[in-house]
């Protein structure tokens, strides 16, 4: 009877208890897919979305702005929220939300309702990947299922990026601008339907509490940061809106951390990123937010300003990164983390990233797609694969079914606040570099002062890895320390423990 009892209490199963689990993966990594895609399939699209909707070029970046904002400053608070009420239910709530704000930007007759459209299409997807991730620590418990389980989903983490570029020039070549947006209400549909029938509703055995306090320092203390660093790129460092922008989201930051330190129920529970191991994944899925973003940005404007490609053949050329991620990631998780651990699959993953970069470092005006991107884009290809999922997968290794959620919110919000840093300091990096270049010399080709600004960025961010793999070799614990991550997971907090006694005393009452 006690264990009936707490069968009915404590509804966070197994992977191995879970007969649709690997359905539950199909349905999580589409809704992980649809998110991703996002941040890049709108950016195809907006010189079309401009010209027809007549908004001038100082307007443009909020309809980017306007996502990354709500989506950046309201993950920390999506992964709570779906602690608390159910992580099922938020993924619907949110699939639904999403799916009404694409077809709302969809159908926008003016830049106000897109830029609207944006933001809540942000709040949603805030709401959306932390349940989704969530989903996917609790449902996989068995570490070498988990390992198969991150692969998949580190591969659309990744992938869903370069699958946005190419999905958006199809979209915006052959059909209209619109339908970038009205795309992801057909994925939703999916995404819903599956979830509805496969995923059961996991709740943690002890259900946390909202703490309004740290909510609200944590959402704008992120705000401050991204829309910082997005006005540095539209302005400049020294513009009083970024400094502002940015010291105070900093000093927001710090007091966030001060209070979780003494409220009873913390929205981040300080022992969640505590662990070295954890917090070094963090800091891995932030460098590789980084990374990722800057060399599909300048990497699609080397090939479509100088080389000329069409929106839809820059993005096709992205597709053997795309199949070495698939290969790197799974291989990663499945094979290499469990033998090797994080320490030695992750480094090696950062090197190989400092490679692939270095090596685009060299591109020049006349350089070819064989010789000059696509070793690189191999690479990289694996690079992102060893780093990104085995992160992800050490990152939620051993947190309490309470805290996966939160857990899990970190994850994106690294990633998130990887990529508007790594955007707004390598474009600034790039203009000064091109601007540098241009003055140096007046009677060179036009396109070289620019292929030298992407180039001078490819450096930068070959460096990154570089320094990124000194901290991961430093850092990261051996794989005896995982195996113990995990096996932690099976053992209850003490408030868990004296629930499990009570209700074998109930049991045994009964």
């Amino acid at each position: 009877m006690a264990t009936d009892a707490m069968a009915g209490r404590n509804t966070t199963a197994p992977s191995t208890g879970s007969s649709h689990r690997w359905l539950v993966l199909v349905v999580v990594s589409i809704a992980q897919l649809m998110v991703v895609l996002d941040a890049t399939v709108v950016n195809i699209a907006l010189p079309s979305a401009q010209a027809d909707l007549g908004f001038g070029d100082g307007q443009r970046q909020w309809i980017v702005t306007a996502y990354a904002l709500a989506f950046g400053s309201l993950l920390l608070l999506g992964g709570r929220v779906g602690d608390i009420v159910g992580r099922k239910r938020t993924f619907l709530i949110a699939l639904v939300a999403f799916a009404a704000a694409s077809a709302l930007g969809g159908a926008a007759p003016s830049f106000g309702v897109l830029v609207a459209a944006r933001a809540i299409q942000g709040v949603a997807g805030a709401m959306l990947a932390p349940a989704a991730l969530g989903t996917l620590v609790a449902t996989f418990t068995d570490p070498r299922e988990r390992g198969k389980a991150f692969g998949v989903f580190g591969t659309v983490a990744v992938g869903g990026g370069a699958v946005g570029l190419i999905l958006g020039g199809i979209l915006t070549e052959y059909l209209d601008w619109r339908w970038c947006m009205y795309v992801n209400v057909l994925i939703a549909a999916i995404a819903f339907v599956g979830a509805l029938v496969y995923m059961s509703e996991l709740k943690p055995p002890v259900r946390p509490r909202v703490d309004l306090v740290g909510t609200a320092l944590a959402a704008a203390g992120l705000f401050g940061l991204v829309f910082g660093f997005s006005q540095a790129e539209l302005k400049s460092w020294g513009s009083p809106v970024t400094i502002t922008s940015l010291i105070a989201g900093g000093v927001l930051l710090i007091v966030f951390v001060v209070v979780e330190r003494i409220v009873k129920h913390p929205l981040l529970p300080l022992r969640v990123v505590a662990d070295r191991s954890r917090g070094m994944a963090f800091a891995a899925v932030g460098i590789a937010g980084l990374a990722m973003f800057g060399l599909f940005l300048f990497l699609t404007y080397y090939l479509q300003v100088v080389k000329g490609m069409s929106p839809v053949m820059s993005g096709l050329a992205f597709l053997p990164m795309i199949g070495c991620v698939i290969i790197s990631s799974n291989t990663a998780n499945i094979v290499t983390l469990p033998r090797f651990g994080p320490r030695i699959v992750i480094t090696v993953g950062m090197v190989l990233g400092f490679v692939g970069l270095a090596y685009l470092s060299r591109l020049d005006v006349d350089s070819s797609y064989a010789s000059g991107v696509l070793p690189a884009l191999i690479v990289m290809g694996l690079a992102m694969g060893m780093v990104m999922a085995p992160s992800m997968n050490t990152a939620t290794a051993g947190v309490q079914p309470q805290d996966a959620g939160v857990a899990a919110a970190l994850v994106s919000t690294m990633q998130q606040v990887g990529g508007s840093i790594g955007t707004a300091v390598l474009s600034t990096i790039a203009a000064s570099a091109t601007s540098n270049y241009a003055q140096a010399h007046h009677s060179g080709s036009p396109f070289a002062a620019s292929t030298h600004g992407y180039t001078v960025v490819f450096l930068t961010s070959a460096l990154i890895f570089a320094g990124g793999s000194v901290l991961a070799a430093v850092f990261f614990p051996s794989k005896a320390r995982l195996t113990a991550m995990r096996e932690s997971v099976a053992a209850p907090s003490p408030a868990i423990r004296l629930e499990t006694e009570l209700l074998d005393e109930v049991g045994a009452a009964g």
